[in-house]
Order: structure tokens, then C-alpha cells, then sequence
């Protein structure tokens, strides 16, 4: 039986504490783990591993606290023969709408498979691949073939569109969530929990879309001309382009937790009977702007991203 090195983190002085992490994990074969346990949640952990290792690991939560928590880290085996959900929903956009059906994330949780998210959320993983497979019965066609553009043009249309609509939504949004929670929170604790998280959200998502704006995107659009026009690629500050992206991919995943907690505490969004307008028109607009945002990360984290690491790398051999 395979002994598991569990790191007592506590015992770590703390600013030794993440750099003795990584050398654990970094030490690891593919399907290898250790656990750690700490005196808190380490989401943040979570969070900088993603941004620094990238999606090649599995995080299992074996105690939650309040005074002790452990989690199983496990460094993923490269999946061969199956497509990530994010793949799936790249090649047929259609197909979204069959994982939104079972409750599984397509776009922040993009780069697992069906097979891994089935098995973790108990879903019967035969219905999914059966409505999957009758998608591609179906003769009709995605709406939007975004694989075919251009990535200058998919930067433009990001930015105009679902860039726009946050940056139009955002304002009103977290006026109307803190107006429901002062008004209504008494009675109703879980619109506080919301309000709190959305403005988490609103936070967030101003800084992170500055970033991609003023950095990634203008970065993205110089690889694609220096292909179009044979010329040397950019010089770039932050090395190679998978470096901002992991880190726009880690902060997406935080943005779609944040709205699952929504979704979560408002029972999906279903307003109670002795809701007012402004209470409806609230739960209406979270619905709306996370099923944007899902779209909007789909179309960074399995298209734009994926295809401007494999033009660089490309374009450098």
C-alpha cells in the first residue's frame, strides 16, 4: 500500500510554508499525493498553484475545519484518450447547455474530463455522454464557429462584448445586491451572503479585466500579426504567454466559485414569495451575468488561451 507523506504545516515557519509545499509537489510522479494540514482553510494554496503549476493536480478536502484542515494534493496523470470538458465545448458550443443541464462547469472547470467530474459528483455518467452524443446527431450548427477566428478578432469581440457587458453591469448590479441585503437581509440572511459575495466579484473582475485589456490581449494580437506578417515575435515582460494565462485562468476559477456560492445560497436564483421588485429583478440580472460570464471564460480559457500558447510555441520553433 502506498504511504502518503502528510506536512504538518502548522510546524512551518509560515513564510517557509508554500515554498516547502511546491518542493513537495514539484517532487511528486504523475499520481502521486501528499497531504497537508493546517490550522485554516488553504484555498489561497489552491489558487497559487493553479497560477503557478498550471491544472495538473487534484485537490480533495479529507477535514474542514474550524481547527483542523487537511487536503489530498495529487499531481494528475495526463489524460490520453478522453477530451476535457472545455474541448468538448470548444469544437460544439451546443454541448454547454448539456453540462449546465447536470450541474458541471464548463467553462472554469474546462479542463477535466467527463469522466473526473462524473466520478467526483456521483453523476451518472452514461445519461451525460448519451445527450452528448445525440448533440452530434443533430444536424444544425453552433451558432458562433469561434474556432475559425482569427485571435486579434476574438480579442476584439471578448473585449466589446462580454468585457463591455461587465463593465456596463458591474455598476448597477452591486447598487441593486447591497440595496436588497440592507433592506431585506433580516429576513432574508442568504441575499447578505450574496451581496458579499458579488461584491468580491465586482472587485475582482474590474482589476482582472484591466489586466487583460492593458497586458494579454495587446500581447496576444502582436503574436498573431508577427505570424501574419513573418516578422520576430514580440518581446514580452512576463516571458512566455502561458504565464499571465495561468494566472487569468486562476482568478476566472475564483470568479465561477464565487458565483456558484451565489447560486448556491440563492437556491438558483428563485426568488421567495414575499420578494419585491427590486429582490426579483436582482435574482434575474445574477442569472443573466453568470450565464455571460460562463460564455465569457468559456471563450478565453478553451479557445483564446489554448491556441495563443500553441501559436507562440509555434512561432518559436
Amino acid at each position: 500500500m502506498e504511504t502518503i507523506t502528510t506536512l504538518n504545516v502548522t510546524e512551518i515557519e509560515p513564510r517557509f510554508r508554500h515554498p516547502i509545499i511546491f518542493e513537495q509537489f514539484d517532487s511528486l510522479e504523475a499520481g502521486d499525493s501528499f497531504i497537508i494540514s493546517i490550522d485554516h482553510d488553504p484555498k489561497p494554496l489552491y489558487y497559487q498553484l493553479i497560477a503557478e503549476r498550471g491544472n495538473i493536480f487534484s485537490w480533495e478536502y479529507l477535514a474542514s475545519g474550524p481547527e483542523n484542515w487537511q487536503v489530498k494534493i495529487e499531481r494528475t496523470k495526463p489524460e490520453e484518450a478522453e477530451a476535457t470538458i472545455g474541448e468538448i465545448v470548444a469544437s460544439d458550443y451546443r454541448k454547454a447547455q448539456v453540462f449546465k443541464k447536470f450541474g458541471i462547469d464548463f467553462c472554469c472547470g474546462g479542463k477535466k474530463t467527463v469522466s473526473e467530474v462524473c466520478n467526483r459528483k456521483g453523476i451518472d455518467i452514461s445519461e451525460v455522454k448519451q445527450q452528448l452524443a445525440a448533440m452530434d446527431g443533430d444536424q444544425g450548427s453552433p451558432s458562433q464557429n469561434y474556432q475559425s477566428w482569427e485571435l486579434d478578432f476574438l480579442c476584439d469581440y471578448i473585449v466589446s462584448t462580454h468585457h463591455r457587458y461587465v463593465k456596463d453591469t458591474l455598476p448597477f448590479l452591486s447598487e441593486i445586491s447591497a440595496k436588497v441585503a440592507r433592506v431585506h437581509g433580516y429576513s432574508h440572511p442568504e441575499v447578505v451572503v450574496a451581496a458579499n459575495a458579488f461584491a468580491g466579484v465586482a472587485a475582482d473582475l474590474s482589476a482582472h479585466l484591466l489586466k487583460e485589456e492593458k497586458v494579454l490581449f495587446p500581447y496576444i494580437k502582436q503574436l498573431v500579426a508577427a505570424k501574419r506578417e513573418n516578422s520576430a515575435l514580440p518581446q514580452a515582460p512576463f516571458g512566455e504567454v502561458s504565464n499571465p494565462i495561468q494566472m487569468m485562468e486562476a482568478e476566472h476559477e475564483h470568479a465561477g466559485e464565487d458565483m456558484s456560492e451565489i447560486r448556491t445560497v440563492t437556491n438558483n436564483f428563485t426568488a421567495p414569495d414575499d420578494a419585491c421588485t427590486s429582490y426579483r429583478i436582482l435574482y434575474k440580472m445574477l442569472q443573466e451575468f453568470e450565464s455571460d460570464l460562463h460564455q465569457h471564460i468559456h471563450l478565453e480559457n478553451n479557445i483564446l488561451f489554448s491556441k495563443a500558447v500553441e501559436l507562440e510555441k509555434t512561432w518559436n520553433n
